[in-house]
């Protein structure tokens, strides 16, 4: 029997790698998608089983009726947007299952109707990156709250706190949450929302940090993956 084709949305392969690397080890095919790839998106979901939609550079904000904040530092890929978030629609309306991984939170949210913080800023600390002795970026970590009985929590075994990476500088509070989607996890620091789940979709989660980074988060964060996998057979 063929392994389910899971369709993974990046702008680089340095990022794609450690998303082939973990849907290959749950028993899936991986199928890249980078931003350059001129897709046909109707042609492309119907060949998929699933989707993962990646991390990477700021959703534009015209996307959810905004323009740039000049206080922000936003970085934005047009072309990445007109490609995933095309995709990730079509893949909502088939309810396909789909996972997204920070970034993809955030675009989940946008397509779904919501928002984003364009900068976190000096408000929210703790998110984002640290800087080592020699100035070179290195994961940031704070605690969250997964909500018990919540997809998320039955994806990787178990709610409560825990602690995870993050390496984002926009985000999303109540006030720009979908109202279309249910938060799962929260930050503990500041009440940032960590994860989203559709409660009219058969598997739709989003995660805002970033749970393919092995050694980073505990082992059983890998489950996300394997439940995508086997919720596309």
């Amino acid at each position: 029997m063929s392994k389910p084709l899971i369709g993974i949305t990046e702008s680089e392969s340095e990022y794609m790698a450690p998303f082939i690397d973990v849907i290959e080890r749950s028993n899936g095919e991986p199928f890249p998608i980078y931003p350059d790839a001129n897709i046909n998106v109707k042609e492309t979901i119907e060949k998929l089983d699933g989707l993962l939609i990646g991390g990477g550079p700021d959703i534009h904000p015209s996307e959810y009726g905004e323009e740039i904040d000049p206080k922000a530092s936003v970085s934005s890929q047009i072309d990445r947007d007109s490609m995933e978030l095309p995709l990730l629609k079509t893949g909502l309306k088939l309810d396909m299952p789909i996972l997204c991984v920070c970034r993809g939170m955030q675009a989940l949210n946008v397509v779904m109707g919501g928002k984003l913080i364009q900068d976190l800023g000096t408000k929210y600390p703790g998110h984002g990156y640290s800087l080592n002795e020699r100035g070179d970026k290195t994961t940031s970590r704070h605690r969250i709250f997964i909500a018990p009985g919540t997809k998320l929590a039955s994806a990787v075994g178990s709610g409560g706190i825990v602690r995870v990476n993050s390496w984002h500088h926009q985000g999303i509070s109540s006030a720009e949450q979908s109202s279309k989607l249910l938060a799962s996890a929260y930050s503990l620091n500041d009440g940032l929302i960590e994860g989203l789940e559709s409660p009219n979709h058969s598997w739709v989660l989003g995660v805002q940090f970033h749970p393919e980074f092995r050694g980073e988060l505990p082992p059983h964060f890998e489950k996300l993956f394997t439940t995508l996998v086997t919720h596309s057979k």
